[in-house]
């Protein structure tokens, strides 16, 4: 209880409380702008959190993502163009109800049934994360390697429409894992005799030009359309709410437990969660027909999921290090800049900070209620903002803090570099997660295989010797043989006329 308490002091300062309603207004502001993301709202707080404390840093990404998510089914629900990718599985739904002359029922069920699903992947969340990291106390060298492996494969398989260009996505993002001397046998390794690339590729200007200038690059490259929106004004967004709440209860129960596993599950995140709710979501519906048409059932379901995402994402991320979505790789790239290095031990030796980050995820969903009637109330205004000023302005800003890092014009190199590299990659469908995921989890890969090996001397069978790593093990393998059994079943399954 003594660390509840100073967690609780620790979130109630003022300064922290100020640092939570500006992130969150940020947040609503960016996802509510068709195109940008929450993983670039994420981005571009960082170098602002390089200046913070550890709590209000945490507390500002945790805030503005949150809010991003939610903001992201306003134009979806007006415009019919998404604010981030975990509004794109229900947009077309949402826009047909405001068609109808609904759009502040669908609005409201959004905001409603987002700040549901948030509080529930929350309570998962501070129940199941102390509880896994005393398992994880146990890991030794051998467990981790088959999580990262397992971890990096999942991201793959779930979070990739074409396995093989996730594959090679993530090929990129080993291959920057390898780059400067740390390694287990501290060597340079493609330097190139550049001593800024001795301690391999800074991280943050890394995540920054994949996520926020390559949106800068496609809209430089894109013809932007006016926005007019289907519907000018609002009545009140909760009249209703309570009779969607008694109505489908089971909807939004399954929409945020399904949320939190897939957050849980390294890769996927609040886009695959939403895209997932809703297909479940139709799929046993007592009404089917209704979907496509303007039906606010799916809206319930899939709104909790990819809020309640957001939280099941950063249970990996806490206990093992392994971020469960891109946003939580930029977040554990603030938590090693902060010294709170995730893992088992960050229960044990930063208990209260870990404490005031549950405290700010049950914050940031209540703050979500009055805040996010004010967006909607206001969203007219933000598409006022010509996008061909904020994106100059967003360019200049992640100059600034890809330099702020180091100090260094490198990392301003490295970010345009990637952003580059980001933009093709996107232009061509692949995806660029996985490259995250790989550069993020890579030496830890690395760095488990070479001391398990060491550790086996030569024995390949102790790789599968402890219960824990074998059972990690053969799941992995199986993952990997998924696809072979799949295609050699459908060859086998007969055609029917």
């Amino acid at each position: 209880m003594e660390h509840v308490a100073q967690a609780f002091a620790l979130i109630f300062d003022p300064y922290v409380l100020a640092v939570i309603g500006a992130s969150a207004l940020y947040g609503l502001f960016v996802g509510a702008i068709p195109g940008l993301t929450a993983t670039m709202a994420t981005a571009l707080l960082v170098p602002v959190t390089f200046f913070m404390p550890p709590v209000p840093a945490v507390a500002a990404i945790v805030t503005a993502t949150a809010m991003a998510i939610f903001s992201g089914d306003i134009p979806g629900a007006l415009l019919r163009i998404p604010g981030t990718p975990a509004s794109a599985a229900y947009c077309d739904e949402a826009y047909a109800m405001t068609r109808k002359g609904q759009a502040e029922l669908v609005l409201g069920a959004g905001l409603v049934f987002s700040v549901i699903g948030g509080i529930f992947g929350t309570i998962v969340l501070v129940t199941a994360a102390p509880s896994l990291a005393d398992v994880a106390l146990r890991f030794s060298s051998f467990e981790y390697f088959w999580l990262v492996l397992l971890g990096l494969t999942c991201a793959i398989f779930i979070a990739s429409d074409n396995v093989l260009k996730g594959l090679a996505s993530l090929l990129i993002g080993l291959l920057i894992a390898t780059v400067g001397m740390e390694n287990p046998a501290a060597f340079p390794r493609f330097t190139f005799d550049v001593a800024d690339l001795m301690g391999g590729v800074t991280l943050i200007p890394m995540m920054v030009g994949l996520f926020a200038v390559s949106e800068v690059l496609r809209y430089a490259t894109s013809v932007e359309r006016p926005l007019h929106l289907a519907q000018e004004k609002f009545g009140s967004i909760f009249a209703g709410q309570w009779q969607l709440v008694k109505k489908y209860p089971l909807q939004a129960l399954r929409g945020s437990g399904l949320g939190t596993l897939i957050g849980a599950l390294p890769g996927a995140g609040a886009d695959i969660a939403a895209w997932m709710s809703y297909a479940v979501s139709k799929k046993f519906s007592k009404e089917p027909q209704k979907f496509g048409t303007g039906h606010v059932e799916g809206v319930v379901e899939s709104g909790a999921a990819n809020n309640s995402a957001l939280s099941g994402a950063w249970i990996p991320a806490l206990v093992f290090g392994i971020p469960g979505d891109s946003i939580t790789a930029i977040a554990i790239g603030v938590l090693y800049m902060k010294n709170m290095n995730p893992g088992p031990t960050i229960f044990l030796n930063n208990p209260e900070n870990i404490y005031a980050v549950f405290i700010v995820f049950f914050l940031a969903n209540l703050l979500m209620l009055p805040l996010g009637l004010l967006a909607i109330r206001s969203y007219k205004q933000v598409l006022r903002v010509p996008r061909a000023v904020l994106m100059p302005v967003i360019l200049v800003f992640c100059m600034v803090g890809a330099f702020a890092i180091n100090n260094t014009q490198f990392d301003i190199g490295v970010m345009l570099a990637f952003g580059v590299l980001a933009f093709f990659l996107e232009v061509n469908r692949f995806p660029v997660a996985p490259v995250i995921l790989g550069a993020v989890l890579g030496r830890m890969l690395e760095e488990n295989f070479t001391t398990s090996l060491l550790n086996a001397e030569g024995q390949w069978t102790t790789f599968f010797s402890r219960p824990i790593a074998g059972t990690l093990g053969v799941l992995t393998i199986l993952v990997w043989l998924s696809p072979i059994v799949m295609t050699f079943w459908r060859r086998r399954k007969p055609v029917t006329a």
